[in-house]
């Protein structure tokens, strides 16, 4: 079982309750710092917060030694304030003194010091999921609100969404069939030859020969002249006639291997060997549909990355028709610009969660108003909201009726719609800390990097309410000595 800290300091530590943390630095991480601080040396939240954490780790049964559960918590919620790959977050954790304060290691004697590696630092931050964050930040803003709201104050609750992005490159037919025959031809070179299984002497060659094919055929369709319709039919039977080549001698040798007694590693690369076959088979029909026969595709049947498969496109209607590519993220703020809930939308729209997300919020919070903006209007949605929200902004798409028009005409409704776009600047917020693209790989991993970005963002909000506190403090004491 994991430690929670090791209580005791190496010599040479300083004691986390003693870290001086700079209070009029501009950079990101110090308003962090003081947050998980006031976080540590607090009982009742560090009490809080440990459970959570050892409930869900040892629930996994991880048992991984070298990182205790506060140096997984610190780091990973750093690497989401700077926005940094997993690179410079073991410089960081290795040579940024305030950070290593705080992690409890001391600053001094290099050679004896301990040292993160950078695959002890995926290994391990990657089990902090979305799950646990969410139980993390309900704490977090609770505190944050036991210290910024008045008493008798209501929530003046904010949802909206965005588009998290996912690290793909920007999808064409021609691009996704070619990156599916490389990764078939990846895969198969040490899969098929180190099994005995010839026919693959050749796999370079047919690697250049494609990619020749792909970089012409995409050359063709974006310039002009002419005669283009049938050299692009041309160019596009040459590069279908070479992939069907590389799927057809796939599964000659994938059925000439299943022969074998295989080992559970040579069975789990030819799943991911299928995955990649399917893709490309996938794909070779599409662009001889559209290049050849001149079909338009549906777009239920479009996949925007072989790699992240999960990715939308999502044309949010903004100027110059920007698209995106990744998964609309809706999140749900209040007036001190805590992130209170949030939620990844796979297949979904704005309309389709209006109530949904209102109950989880309800479910935590005491809330007096909640505002959306015209996406998330239905005429369910607001027969349902209004009987269970004090104060309801939800503004009609269309022509508006005589009742309707007094609704969205009433001082109250007003006030609290122009304050609705307050939300942007938290988004923009959010953006900055890592929310913008998501570089890890998978649906769940995208999921538990968006739940620690909004952790990240949330205490680094009260940080800033414990830095003022503390300036106040230090305000008055030059006074009095004054």
């Amino acid at each position: 079982m994991r430690k929670r800290f090791e209580v005791q300091y190496e010599f040479g530590a300083t004691p986390i309750e003693e870290i001086i943390i700079p209070l009029k630095s501009r950079d990101e991480l110090p308003p962090v710092l003081i947050a998980l601080q006031h976080i540590f040396v607090n009982p009742v939240l560090n009490e809080k917060v440990f459970n959570i954490i050892e409930k869900r780790i040892e629930i996994k049964k991880i048992g991984k030694p070298g990182m205790s559960l506060w140096e997984i918590l610190v780091l990973g919620v750093v690497r989401l304030t700077l926005d940094s790959n997993y690179d410079r977050l073991e410089h960081i954790a290795n040579y940024d003194s305030l950070v290593r304060d705080l992690l409890g290691m001391k600053s001094y004697g290099l050679e004896e010091e301990k040292r993160y590696s950078l695959t002890a630092l995926k290994e391990n931050i990657r089990y902090l999921d979305e799950e646990l964050l969410e139980e993390i930040n309900e704490i977090v803003v609770k505190e944050g609100h036991r210290l910024k709201k008045k008493e008798g104050e209501e929530i003046k609750v904010k949802v909206d969404s965005y588009v998290l992005e996912s690290n793909v490159h920007f999808p064409t037919d021609i691009t996704l069939l070619f990156d599916s025959a490389r990764k078939v031809i990846s895969i198969v070179e040490n899969l098929f030859e180190g099994n005995g299984i010839p026919g693959w002497r050749k796999s370079n060659y047919w690697g250049r020969t494609i990619k020749n094919l792909s970089r012409r055929l995409s050359q063709i369709t974006r310039s002009g002249g002419k005669i283009k319709e049938e050299r692009i039919k041309e160019a596009s039977k040459e590069y279908i006639k070479s992939a069907q080549m590389i799927s057809q001698k796939v599964k000659e040798s994938r059925d000439e291997l299943l022969k074998k007694s295989l080992s559970p590693t040579i069975i789990a690369n030819l799943e991911i060997l299928r995955y990649y076959e399917n893709m490309l088979d996938k794909h070779i029909d599409l662009l001889e549909r559209r290049l050849i026969k001149g079909e338009k595709i549906p777009h239920d049947e479009k996949l925007f990355s072989i790699f992240e498969p999960y990715t939308e496109w999502i044309n949010k209607g903004k100027s110059g028709n920007k698209v995106e590519l990744g998964l609309k993220v809706a999140v749900c703020t209040d007036q001190f610009g805590f992130v209170l809930n949030h939620r990844v939308m796979q297949k979904q729209e704005d309309v389709n969660l209006a109530v949904s997300i209102t109950r989880e919020i309800k479910g935590k919070y005491q809330i007096g108003s909640l505002s959306f903006d015209k996406g998330y209007w239905s005429k369910v949605n607001w027969a349902i909201l209004k009987t269970e929200v004090k104060q309801l902004v939800m503004p009609k798409k269309g022509k508006r009726n005589k009742e309707e028009e007094e609704r969205e005409s009433n001082k109250k409704f007003k006030q609290l719609r122009y304050q609705h776009s307050a939300i942007e600047s938290d988004i923009n917020m959010l953006e900055h800390h890592g929310l913008n693209r998501c570089p890890d790989k998978g649906i769940e991993n995208f999921r538990n990097y968006a739940a620690l970005g909004i952790v990240a963002y949330n205490l680094h909000r009260l940080g800033n309410i414990l830095r003022a506190e503390k300036q106040n403090e230090e305000k008055k004491l030059l006074r009095k000595a004054a």
